[in-house]
């Protein structure tokens, strides 16, 4: 029987911006497997490399050196399509800024993913309407992003993530723009899927949503410092990386 590859693995991966005297290492000789079914928080100062670690993982950026690999598939052996191919159908993002498309309404942008992928529209549309309500906005599904609070487009945003059967989730503070019961609500929701058997790395500055995750590693200066193991009180852990 073959083993189940991880779901997401950093392999010795560095990212440097910029060259000689002005050139910012991002991240330096990074490692870091998740595994089908676990979330791992990272935390960390501003400037730690806790986005560009995302923006790798997802195969929005390319490493100046190492390998990442989505489900044993090196990322950067891959062609535009195919990487296309493995970010639309294996990868759910959750961005800061949300990332919604103005024209499109709440459902039409949940669909989106759906429907790239040769989804037909309707069926799309039904399962976008599903996850819309797992996020508390089954009544907001025909409104547009202009017409909805900071609150609710991220719950969008969230919803268009964890749709399908993506296998990986990438959040940057998703809870950032949502209220302490929404957040918890949504945080759940990620477990929930991570406890099906998928897999998320959650950025997060908050401790408490830290202890959400099975496992927390702290970055600083591109590298990892620290880490806690299942469930632990990130607030202890932090208190002994500062």
């Amino acid at each position: 029987m073959n083993a189940i590859a991880p779901a997401l693995e950093i392999i010795d991966v560095s990212r440097i911006h910029g060259r000689g005297d002005a050139a910012v290492h991002a991240l330096r000789g990074l490692y870091l497997t998740v595994a089908p079914g676990e979330m791992v928080a990272v935390m960390g100062p501003s400037g730690s490399g806790k986005s560009t670690l995302l923006n790798l993982a997802g195969g929005l950026d390319q490493a100046t050196a190492g390998r990442v690999r989505i489900e044993g598939q090196e990322l950067g052996s891959l062609s535009k399509a195919d990487l296309a191919t493995v970010r639309r159908r294996k990868v759910g993002y959750v961005f800061q800024d949300y990332n919604l498309i103005p024209s499109l309404t709440a459902a039409e942008n949940v669909a989106l993913p759906l429907e790239l992928d040769g989804v037909k529209t309707r069926r799309a549309l039904a399962q976008a309407n599903d996850a819309l309500d797992e996020v508390g906005l089954a009544g907001l599904c025909d409104r547009f992003p202009d017409d909805m609070s900071g609150g609710q487009q991220q719950r969008v945003a969230i919803a268009r993530a964890v749709i399908g059967d993506r296998r990986l989730i990438l959040a940057d503070e998703p809870t950032g723009a949502l209220d302490s019961e929404t957040g918890e609500a949504v945080l759940a929701l990620l477990r929930k899927r991570c406890d099906e058997g998928a897999a998320a790395l959650l950025v997060t500055h908050e401790a408490r949503h830290a202890g959400w995750a099975d496992r927390v590693v702290f970055l600083r200066d591109g590298a990892v410092t620290d880490e806690a193991g299942s469930r632990l009180d990130p607030s202890t852990f932090l208190a002994g990386s500062r």
